[in-house]
């Protein structure tokens, strides 16, 4: 067969998003700018806060302001959105949230300071804010089957091994809930407690489902109530599947937080821990989604309106 010269692709279409197609969509601030307009306000119709028409506004010039038609009273697109009062390139911006969204084990702020010649301190801050936004809230694992497990993140501690004791220097708590084939969340602890996993549980897990576990002696009042069927794995005993009872898929989701955080950023300090977690599990939650995770960031953030 005759090559014609084109590279085949296994990635479908509906999911590729190239640097070409990011440069031909955001060619400049103008087109950023627009964008958000229209995340806000499409086709440029807002209420005007004077003359309180609902009415077409228009861009003004060079400035990052849309003036109504009936009254020239402005509106600002970037108002309460991360981009408010920044000096940095809009362009620059959404570059930085493609290349988050384009990598499955993160990017860090000196690869964006290398890529778009900003200083480091401007790109750890964008990072940062766009971090912000990534956290999935109160999601809701609608099940029927959902594993939960604990990891320790954070240095090596010489001559201990097993689980860290309460007051513990060097290791952090992390919960994770994984629902098989769907969605997850991680949340960063002060302790792991029967009373604290089960709050999770519990606010995060429908009633009613199957939650598969290991045997931690935290999870034992899991079934009271008869809220939750509980099955669990011995992994004391050398045992990680047993039939369907194992806790892989959040394993699974720790091995791309570790591989991730200790390959990008090498470490994270525990005040910031939460919002690394937010931004793996956003991605993890997205994984089916190709390139066009980006765009799930980008929405979030021109819609980032302060109450």
């Amino acid at each position: 067969m005759a090559n014609d010269g084109k590279v085949k692709q296994h990635i479908p279409k509906e999911l590729r998003y190239s640097m070409r197609d990011f440069n031909s969509e955001f060619p400049n601030d103008a087109a950023c700018l627009e964008y958000v307009k229209e995340q806000r306000w499409p086709d440029g119709m807002a209420q005007c806060a004077k003359c309180r028409k609902e009415t077409k506004h228009h861009r003004v010039g060079n400035r990052t302001a849309y003036a109504c038609q009936s009254c020239g009273t402005h509106i600002y697109p970037l108002a309460g959105t991360i981009f408010q009062k920044s000096s940095t390139s809009l362009k620059t911006w959404f570059y930085a949230m493609y290349l988050m969204g384009s990598t499955r084990c993160g990017i860090s702020a000196k690869q964006v300071q290398r890529e778009t010649g900003v200083t480091y301190k401007t790109a750890w801050r964008m990072f940062r804010n766009i971090r912000s936004l990534l956290s999935e809230g109160d999601l809701q694992l609608e099940g029927p089957t959902v594993e939960v497990d604990e990891m320790y993140y954070g240095g090596k501690r010489k001559g201990v091994s097993g689980r860290p004791m309460r007051g513990d220097k060097k290791k952090v708590p992390v919960v994770g809930i994984v629902q098989r084939n769907g969605l997850a969340i991680a949340k960063h602890v002060s302790r792991v407690t029967a009373r604290k996993l089960t709050g999770l549980i519990r606010k995060h897990v429908t009633l009613g489902s199957t939650v598969y576990t290991d045997e931690y002696a935290a999870y034992n009042t899991l079934s009271m109530g008869k809220r939750f069927v509980h099955r669990r794995i011995k992994h004391s005993a050398g045992i990680y599947v047993q039939g369907d009872i194992h806790t892989n898929s959040v394993e699974g989701l720790w091995s791309l937080i570790k591989r991730g955080i200790g390959g990008v950023y090498h470490h994270v300090d525990a005040a910031y821990l939460q919002s690394y977690l937010d931004e793996y599990c956003f991605r993890y939650n997205r994984r089916h989604k190709g390139n066009q995770q980006f765009r799930s960031i980008l929405e979030r953030a021109s819609r980032s309106v302060a109450a």
